[in-house]
Protein backbone atom coordinates (compact mmCIF):
# COMPACT_ATOMS: atom_id res chain seq x y z
CA UNK A 1 0.00 0.00 0.00
CA UNK A 2 1.15 3.53 -0.84
CA UNK A 3 -1.05 5.71 1.35
CA UNK A 4 -1.73 9.20 0.03
CA UNK A 5 -0.14 11.67 2.43
CA UNK A 6 -0.21 15.00 0.61
CA UNK A 7 -2.09 16.49 -2.38
CA UNK A 8 -1.57 19.97 -3.73
CA UNK A 9 -2.80 21.71 -6.90
CA UNK A 10 -1.65 24.90 -8.58
CA UNK A 11 -2.48 26.89 -11.69
CA UNK A 12 0.08 26.66 -14.53
CA UNK A 13 0.03 27.47 -18.27
CA UNK A 14 -0.48 25.11 -21.21
CA UNK A 15 1.09 25.32 -24.68
CA UNK A 16 -1.35 27.99 -25.83
CA UNK A 17 -0.61 30.17 -22.82
CA UNK A 18 -3.92 29.34 -21.15
CA UNK A 19 -4.21 28.29 -17.51
CA UNK A 20 -4.45 24.63 -16.61
CA UNK A 21 -4.16 22.46 -13.50
CA UNK A 22 -1.06 20.78 -12.07
CA UNK A 23 -1.41 18.38 -9.14
CA UNK A 24 1.38 17.03 -6.93
CA UNK A 25 0.56 13.90 -4.90
CA UNK A 26 2.87 12.29 -2.34
CA UNK A 27 2.58 8.94 -0.58
CA UNK A 28 3.85 7.76 2.79
CA UNK A 29 6.63 5.71 1.20
CA UNK A 30 8.20 8.78 -0.39
CA UNK A 31 6.77 8.39 -3.89
CA UNK A 32 5.60 11.49 -5.73
CA UNK A 33 3.34 11.87 -8.75
CA UNK A 34 2.67 14.86 -10.97
CA UNK A 35 -0.59 15.30 -12.90
CA UNK A 36 -0.66 17.87 -15.71
CA UNK A 37 -4.00 18.43 -17.43
CA UNK A 38 -4.31 19.29 -21.16
CA UNK A 39 -7.10 21.25 -22.84
CA UNK A 40 -8.72 21.13 -26.29
CA UNK A 41 -9.72 23.84 -28.77
CA UNK A 42 -12.02 21.66 -30.85
CA UNK A 43 -14.10 20.02 -28.12
CA UNK A 44 -17.05 17.67 -28.18
CA UNK A 45 -20.29 18.78 -26.52
CA UNK A 46 -20.40 15.49 -24.58
CA UNK A 47 -16.93 15.86 -23.10
CA UNK A 48 -16.52 15.94 -19.34
CA UNK A 49 -16.82 19.49 -18.02
CA UNK A 50 -13.67 21.60 -17.79
CA UNK A 51 -13.90 23.99 -14.86
CA UNK A 52 -12.95 27.57 -15.79
CA UNK A 53 -13.40 30.55 -13.47
CA UNK A 54 -15.18 32.85 -15.92
CA UNK A 55 -13.63 35.95 -14.35
CA UNK A 56 -13.05 38.18 -17.41
CA UNK A 57 -10.60 40.37 -15.51
CA UNK A 58 -8.22 37.43 -15.19
CA UNK A 59 -6.85 35.36 -18.11
CA UNK A 60 -9.91 36.47 -20.14
CA UNK A 61 -12.09 34.25 -17.99
CA UNK A 62 -10.00 31.12 -18.54
CA UNK A 63 -8.44 30.88 -15.09
CA UNK A 64 -8.66 27.57 -13.24
CA UNK A 65 -8.44 28.68 -9.62
CA UNK A 66 -11.86 27.14 -8.94
CA UNK A 67 -10.54 23.77 -10.14
CA UNK A 68 -7.38 24.24 -8.07
CA UNK A 69 -9.50 25.00 -5.01
CA UNK A 70 -11.65 21.93 -5.72
CA UNK A 71 -8.50 19.81 -5.43
CA UNK A 72 -6.99 21.55 -2.41
CA UNK A 73 -10.15 22.12 -0.38
CA UNK A 74 -12.53 19.30 -1.36
CA UNK A 75 -10.74 16.36 -2.99
CA UNK A 76 -7.49 16.37 -1.00
CA UNK A 77 -9.02 16.05 2.49
CA UNK A 78 -11.26 13.24 1.29
CA UNK A 79 -8.53 11.07 -0.22
CA UNK A 80 -5.72 11.44 2.33
CA UNK A 81 -4.93 7.92 3.57
CA UNK A 82 -6.32 6.17 0.49
CA UNK A 83 -4.08 3.73 -1.40
CA UNK A 84 -2.63 5.41 -4.49
CA UNK A 85 -2.13 1.99 -6.09
CA UNK A 86 -5.88 1.34 -5.99
CA UNK A 87 -6.56 3.60 -8.98
CA UNK A 88 -10.12 2.43 -9.53
CA UNK A 89 -11.20 3.03 -5.94
CA UNK A 90 -9.61 6.48 -5.94
CA UNK A 91 -11.24 7.49 -9.23
CA UNK A 92 -14.60 6.14 -8.12
CA UNK A 93 -14.37 8.12 -4.88
CA UNK A 94 -13.87 11.36 -6.85
CA UNK A 95 -16.67 10.49 -9.28
CA UNK A 96 -19.03 9.94 -6.35
CA UNK A 97 -17.91 13.16 -4.68
CA UNK A 98 -18.65 15.05 -7.89
CA UNK A 99 -22.07 13.43 -8.22
CA UNK A 100 -22.76 14.44 -11.83
CA UNK A 101 -22.64 12.62 -15.17
CA UNK A 102 -20.00 14.94 -16.68
CA UNK A 103 -17.79 15.95 -13.72
CA UNK A 104 -19.87 19.13 -13.68
CA UNK A 105 -19.41 19.88 -9.98
CA UNK A 106 -15.68 19.53 -9.30
CA UNK A 107 -14.51 19.71 -12.91
CA UNK A 108 -12.80 17.06 -15.02
CA UNK A 109 -9.59 19.10 -14.94
CA UNK A 110 -9.50 18.91 -11.13
CA UNK A 111 -10.35 15.20 -11.02
CA UNK A 112 -7.98 14.19 -13.81
CA UNK A 113 -5.08 16.08 -12.25
CA UNK A 114 -5.45 13.99 -9.09
CA UNK A 115 -6.06 10.77 -11.01
CA UNK A 116 -2.87 11.22 -13.06
CA UNK A 117 -0.78 12.26 -10.07
CA UNK A 118 -1.87 9.14 -8.18
CA UNK A 119 -1.02 6.97 -11.19
CA UNK A 120 2.52 8.34 -11.34
CA UNK A 121 3.02 8.07 -7.59
CA UNK A 122 1.85 4.45 -7.65
CA UNK A 123 4.23 3.61 -10.49
CA UNK A 124 7.11 5.23 -8.63
CA UNK A 125 6.15 3.37 -5.48
CA UNK A 126 6.27 0.11 -7.43
CA UNK A 127 9.61 1.17 -9.00
CA UNK A 128 8.24 0.58 -12.49
CA UNK A 129 8.17 2.71 -15.64
CA UNK A 130 4.63 3.90 -16.27
CA UNK A 131 4.03 1.71 -19.34
CA UNK A 132 4.95 -1.43 -17.39
CA UNK A 133 2.96 -0.35 -14.36
CA UNK A 134 -0.19 0.07 -16.48
CA UNK A 135 0.32 -2.72 -19.01
CA UNK A 136 2.44 -5.35 -17.29
CA UNK A 137 4.99 -7.47 -19.10
CA UNK A 138 2.99 -7.48 -22.35
CA UNK A 139 3.52 -3.74 -22.89
CA UNK A 140 5.97 -3.82 -25.80
CA UNK A 141 4.46 -2.44 -29.03
CA UNK A 142 5.64 1.01 -30.12
CA UNK A 143 2.84 2.96 -31.84
CA UNK A 144 2.80 4.47 -35.32
CA UNK A 145 3.15 8.24 -34.85
CA UNK A 146 0.33 10.05 -36.65
CA UNK A 147 2.00 13.41 -37.16
CA UNK A 148 -0.15 16.48 -37.80
CA UNK A 149 2.09 18.36 -40.22
CA UNK A 150 -0.51 20.64 -41.82
CA UNK A 151 -3.12 22.36 -39.65
CA UNK A 152 -6.51 23.80 -40.57
CA UNK A 153 -9.88 24.28 -38.92
CA UNK A 154 -9.87 25.37 -35.28
CA UNK A 155 -6.13 24.72 -35.02
CA UNK A 156 -5.10 27.42 -37.50
CA UNK A 157 -6.01 30.85 -38.84
CA UNK A 158 -6.38 29.70 -42.44
CA UNK A 159 -9.11 28.92 -44.97
CA UNK A 160 -8.57 25.15 -44.79
CA UNK A 161 -11.63 23.33 -43.42
CA UNK A 162 -10.12 19.97 -42.46
CA UNK A 163 -8.44 20.39 -39.10
CA UNK A 164 -5.54 17.95 -39.34
CA UNK A 165 -3.54 16.45 -42.18
CA UNK A 166 -1.34 13.75 -40.69
CA UNK A 167 1.37 11.48 -42.02
CA UNK A 168 1.59 7.94 -40.66
CA UNK A 169 5.01 6.36 -41.28
CA UNK A 170 4.09 2.70 -40.87
CA UNK A 171 6.41 1.12 -43.45
CA UNK A 172 9.51 0.98 -41.24
CA UNK A 173 11.12 -1.57 -38.96
CA UNK A 174 11.39 0.50 -35.79
CA UNK A 175 9.71 3.47 -34.16
CA UNK A 176 12.92 5.50 -34.34
CA UNK A 177 13.19 4.91 -38.11
CA UNK A 178 9.53 5.86 -38.57
CA UNK A 179 9.96 9.02 -36.51
CA UNK A 180 13.01 10.03 -38.54
CA UNK A 181 11.07 9.59 -41.79
CA UNK A 182 8.21 11.70 -40.46
CA UNK A 183 10.58 14.47 -39.39
CA UNK A 184 12.22 14.45 -42.84
CA UNK A 185 8.84 14.83 -44.55
CA UNK A 186 7.88 17.64 -42.16
CA UNK A 187 10.99 19.67 -42.98
CA UNK A 188 10.62 18.95 -46.69
CA UNK A 189 7.02 20.18 -46.58
CA UNK A 190 8.28 23.51 -45.26
CA UNK A 191 10.57 23.82 -48.29
CA UNK A 192 7.73 22.86 -50.66
CA UNK A 193 5.53 25.58 -49.13
CA UNK A 194 8.32 28.13 -49.41
CA UNK A 195 8.81 27.30 -53.08
CA UNK A 196 5.14 28.14 -53.66
CA UNK A 197 5.36 31.30 -51.55
CA UNK A 198 2.89 29.83 -49.05
CA UNK A 199 2.80 30.63 -45.35
CA UNK A 200 5.03 28.47 -43.14
CA UNK A 201 3.63 29.73 -39.83
CA UNK A 202 2.62 27.02 -37.38
CA UNK A 203 -0.78 26.04 -35.98
CA UNK A 204 -1.50 24.95 -32.41
CA UNK A 205 -0.05 21.47 -32.90
CA UNK A 206 3.09 22.47 -34.76
CA UNK A 207 1.87 21.84 -38.30
CA UNK A 208 2.12 24.44 -41.05
CA UNK A 209 -0.99 26.55 -41.61
CA UNK A 210 -1.10 27.98 -45.15
CA UNK A 211 -4.13 29.31 -47.02
CA UNK A 212 -4.85 26.91 -49.89
CA UNK A 213 -7.19 26.65 -52.88
CA UNK A 214 -8.79 23.47 -51.54
CA UNK A 215 -8.48 20.83 -48.85
CA UNK A 216 -7.20 18.33 -51.41
CA UNK A 217 -4.32 20.67 -52.22
CA UNK A 218 -3.02 20.07 -48.69
CA UNK A 219 -2.81 16.34 -49.41
CA UNK A 220 -1.11 16.99 -52.75
CA UNK A 221 1.57 19.06 -51.01
CA UNK A 222 2.14 16.31 -48.45
CA UNK A 223 2.34 13.59 -51.12
CA UNK A 224 4.91 15.67 -52.99
CA UNK A 225 6.93 16.07 -49.79
CA UNK A 226 6.86 12.32 -49.10
CA UNK A 227 8.09 11.57 -52.60
CA UNK A 228 10.82 14.22 -52.44
CA UNK A 229 12.17 12.41 -49.38
CA UNK A 230 12.41 9.20 -51.39
CA UNK A 231 9.53 7.44 -49.63
CA UNK A 232 6.51 5.76 -51.20
CA UNK A 233 3.05 7.17 -50.32
CA UNK A 234 0.73 4.38 -49.26
CA UNK A 235 3.53 1.85 -49.07
CA UNK A 236 5.68 3.44 -46.39
CA UNK A 237 3.77 6.54 -45.33
CA UNK A 238 0.00 6.89 -45.30
CA UNK A 239 -2.30 9.86 -44.72
CA UNK A 240 -4.66 10.36 -41.78
CA UNK A 241 -7.24 13.15 -41.72
CA UNK A 242 -9.14 14.74 -38.89
CA UNK A 243 -12.06 16.61 -40.46
CA UNK A 244 -13.35 17.82 -37.05
CA UNK A 245 -16.61 18.36 -38.92
CA UNK A 246 -18.57 19.48 -35.87
CA UNK A 247 -16.63 22.74 -36.28
CA UNK A 248 -18.14 23.41 -39.73
CA UNK A 249 -21.55 21.78 -39.17
CA UNK A 250 -24.56 24.10 -39.42
CA UNK A 251 -27.11 22.62 -37.02
CA UNK A 252 -29.91 24.94 -38.20
CA UNK A 253 -29.47 23.90 -41.84
CA UNK A 254 -28.41 20.34 -40.94
CA UNK A 255 -25.60 20.73 -43.44
CA UNK A 256 -21.83 21.25 -43.55
CA UNK A 257 -20.27 24.56 -44.65
CA UNK A 258 -17.34 23.15 -46.55
CA UNK A 259 -15.13 24.99 -49.05
CA UNK A 260 -17.46 27.97 -49.03
CA UNK A 261 -20.78 26.19 -49.59
CA UNK A 262 -23.41 24.32 -47.59
CA UNK A 263 -23.11 20.57 -48.29
CA UNK A 264 -25.53 17.83 -47.33
CA UNK A 265 -24.53 14.44 -45.91
CA UNK A 266 -24.61 12.67 -49.27
CA UNK A 267 -22.34 15.29 -50.85
CA UNK A 268 -19.86 14.99 -47.98
CA UNK A 269 -19.95 11.18 -48.13
CA UNK A 270 -19.22 11.26 -51.85
CA UNK A 271 -16.40 13.74 -51.22
CA UNK A 272 -14.79 11.48 -48.61
CA UNK A 273 -15.17 8.42 -50.87
CA UNK A 274 -13.39 10.23 -53.69
CA UNK A 275 -10.58 11.32 -51.36
CA UNK A 276 -10.07 7.79 -50.06
CA UNK A 277 -10.01 6.33 -53.56
CA UNK A 278 -7.64 9.04 -54.84
CA UNK A 279 -5.11 9.24 -52.01
CA UNK A 280 -3.46 6.72 -49.64
CA UNK A 281 -5.74 7.67 -46.75
CA UNK A 282 -5.75 5.07 -43.98
CA UNK A 283 -7.75 6.93 -41.32
CA UNK A 284 -10.53 9.53 -41.24
CA UNK A 285 -11.51 11.17 -37.97
CA UNK A 286 -14.81 12.92 -37.26
CA UNK A 287 -16.05 13.04 -40.88
CA UNK A 288 -19.51 13.92 -39.56
CA UNK A 289 -20.83 15.91 -36.60
CA UNK A 290 -20.95 14.48 -33.11
CA UNK A 291 -24.72 13.89 -33.05
CA UNK A 292 -25.14 12.99 -36.73
CA UNK A 293 -25.34 9.27 -35.93
CA UNK A 294 -27.15 8.37 -39.14
CA UNK A 295 -24.39 9.91 -41.25
CA UNK A 296 -21.81 7.99 -39.22
CA UNK A 297 -23.71 4.77 -39.92
CA UNK A 298 -23.71 5.55 -43.65
CA UNK A 299 -19.98 6.20 -43.90
CA UNK A 300 -19.15 3.17 -41.77
CA UNK A 301 -21.22 0.96 -44.07
CA UNK A 302 -19.51 2.42 -47.15
CA UNK A 303 -15.89 2.84 -46.02
CA UNK A 304 -15.61 0.91 -42.76
CA UNK A 305 -14.05 -2.15 -44.39
CA UNK A 306 -11.43 -0.03 -46.16
CA UNK A 307 -10.22 2.54 -43.66
CA UNK A 308 -10.27 3.50 -40.02
CA UNK A 309 -13.16 5.80 -39.06
CA UNK A 310 -12.24 7.48 -35.80
CA UNK A 311 -14.73 8.93 -33.33
CA UNK A 312 -13.42 11.89 -31.35
CA UNK A 313 -16.24 14.39 -30.76
CA UNK A 314 -18.60 11.48 -31.44
CA UNK A 315 -17.23 9.22 -28.68
CA UNK A 316 -15.31 11.56 -26.31
CA UNK A 317 -13.55 8.57 -24.71
CA UNK A 318 -16.86 7.76 -23.03
CA UNK A 319 -17.71 4.04 -22.67
CA UNK A 320 -21.45 4.79 -22.92
CA UNK A 321 -21.15 6.66 -26.21
CA UNK A 322 -18.70 4.06 -27.48
CA UNK A 323 -21.23 1.31 -26.73
CA UNK A 324 -23.85 3.24 -28.69
CA UNK A 325 -21.47 3.45 -31.67
CA UNK A 326 -20.80 -0.28 -31.42
CA UNK A 327 -24.53 -1.05 -31.37
CA UNK A 328 -25.29 1.28 -34.30
CA UNK A 329 -22.20 0.27 -36.32
CA UNK A 330 -21.13 3.90 -36.41
CA UNK A 331 -17.30 4.30 -36.54
CA UNK A 332 -14.72 1.56 -36.03
CA UNK A 333 -12.04 3.38 -34.03
CA UNK A 334 -11.79 5.26 -30.73
CA UNK A 335 -9.75 8.40 -30.18
CA UNK A 336 -8.44 8.29 -26.62
CA UNK A 337 -8.15 11.56 -24.70
CA UNK A 338 -7.84 11.36 -20.92
CA UNK A 339 -9.39 14.75 -20.24
CA UNK A 340 -12.51 13.99 -22.30
CA UNK A 341 -13.66 11.52 -19.65
CA UNK A 342 -11.67 12.77 -16.65
CA UNK A 343 -10.11 9.73 -14.94
CA UNK A 344 -7.47 7.13 -15.72
CA UNK A 345 -9.84 4.25 -14.88
CA UNK A 346 -12.58 5.35 -17.26
CA UNK A 347 -10.00 5.89 -20.01
CA UNK A 348 -8.72 2.34 -19.59
CA UNK A 349 -12.33 1.06 -19.58
CA UNK A 350 -12.95 2.79 -22.93
CA UNK A 351 -9.85 1.22 -24.49
CA UNK A 352 -10.82 -2.22 -23.19
CA UNK A 353 -14.35 -1.88 -24.57
CA UNK A 354 -13.01 -0.78 -27.95
CA UNK A 355 -10.62 -3.72 -28.10
CA UNK A 356 -13.34 -6.25 -27.21
CA UNK A 357 -15.41 -5.05 -30.14
CA UNK A 358 -12.57 -4.90 -32.68
CA UNK A 359 -12.34 -1.11 -32.63
CA UNK A 360 -8.84 0.29 -32.94
CA UNK A 361 -7.66 2.92 -30.44
CA UNK A 362 -5.58 6.00 -31.21
CA UNK A 363 -4.17 7.63 -28.09
CA UNK A 364 -4.19 11.40 -28.50
CA UNK A 365 -2.86 14.69 -27.18
CA UNK A 366 -4.87 17.93 -27.07
CA UNK A 367 -4.15 21.20 -28.85
CA UNK A 368 -3.51 22.85 -25.47
CA UNK A 369 -0.77 20.57 -24.14
CA UNK A 370 1.83 20.35 -21.38
CA UNK A 371 5.23 18.62 -21.19
CA UNK A 372 3.45 15.59 -19.67
CA UNK A 373 4.21 12.33 -21.53
CA UNK A 374 1.49 10.06 -20.13
CA UNK A 375 -0.01 9.32 -23.55
CA UNK A 376 3.30 7.91 -24.81
CA UNK A 377 3.40 5.38 -21.97
CA UNK A 378 -0.32 4.69 -22.30
CA UNK A 379 -0.03 3.82 -26.01
CA UNK A 380 2.70 1.29 -25.24
CA UNK A 381 0.99 0.02 -22.09
CA UNK A 382 -2.19 -0.90 -23.96
CA UNK A 383 -0.46 -1.80 -27.25
CA UNK A 384 -2.84 0.51 -29.09
CA UNK A 385 -0.50 0.63 -32.11
CA UNK A 386 -1.26 4.30 -32.76
CA UNK A 387 -0.55 7.66 -31.20
CA UNK A 388 -1.47 11.16 -32.29
CA UNK A 389 0.61 13.90 -30.77
CA UNK A 390 1.19 16.62 -33.34
CA UNK A 391 3.98 17.69 -35.63
CA UNK A 392 7.63 17.07 -34.76
CA UNK A 393 7.82 20.65 -33.50
CA UNK A 394 7.08 22.52 -30.26
CA UNK A 395 8.45 21.16 -27.00
CA UNK A 396 5.17 19.79 -25.65
CA UNK A 397 4.75 17.60 -28.78
CA UNK A 398 8.40 16.56 -29.01
CA UNK A 399 8.30 15.44 -25.36
CA UNK A 400 5.95 12.58 -26.31
CA UNK A 401 8.10 11.47 -29.26
CA UNK A 402 11.26 11.61 -27.16
CA UNK A 403 9.57 9.55 -24.44
CA UNK A 404 8.73 6.87 -27.02
CA UNK A 405 12.37 6.83 -28.12
CA UNK A 406 13.33 6.24 -24.47
CA UNK A 407 10.78 3.43 -24.12
CA UNK A 408 12.01 1.79 -27.32
CA UNK A 409 15.55 1.86 -25.94
CA UNK A 410 14.45 0.53 -22.54
CA UNK A 411 12.57 -2.38 -24.12
CA UNK A 412 15.53 -3.32 -26.30
CA UNK A 413 14.97 -6.52 -28.25
CA UNK A 414 11.48 -6.86 -26.73
CA UNK A 415 10.35 -3.70 -28.55
CA UNK A 416 8.10 -4.24 -31.55
CA UNK A 417 7.02 -1.50 -33.94
CA UNK A 418 3.33 -1.65 -34.87
CA UNK A 419 4.03 -0.67 -38.48
CA UNK A 420 1.66 -2.10 -41.06
CA UNK A 421 -0.48 -3.83 -38.41
CA UNK A 422 -1.81 -0.47 -37.24
CA UNK A 423 -4.06 0.12 -40.27
CA UNK A 424 -6.16 -2.23 -42.36
CA UNK A 425 -5.37 -0.27 -45.52
CA UNK A 426 -1.60 -0.08 -45.02
CA UNK A 427 -0.09 -1.81 -48.06
CA UNK A 428 3.37 -3.33 -47.79
CA UNK A 429 6.20 -2.63 -50.21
Amino acid sequence: MAAIEHVYAREILDSRGNPTVEVVLETDDGAQGLGLVPSGASTGEAEAWECRDGNKSRYNGKGVLDAVNAVNEIIAPAIIGMDATNQRALDQKMIEMDGTMNKGHLGANAILGVSLAALYAAAESADLPLYHYIGGTNAHILPVPNMNILNGGAHADSNVDIQEFMISPYGFNTFSEALRAGVEVYHTLKNVLKERHLNTGLGDEGGFAPDLQSNAEAIDLIIESIEKCGYKPGKQIGICLDAASSEFYNAKEKAYRFEGKLRDVDWMLNYYENLVHTYPIVSLEDPFAEEDWEAWQKITAVLGNEIQLVGDDLLVTNPQRLQKAIDLKAANSLLVKLNQIGTVSETLDAIELATRHSFTSMVSHRSGETPDTTIADLAVAKNTRQIKTGAPARGERIAKYNRLLEIEEELGTAAEYAGYSAFKRATKL
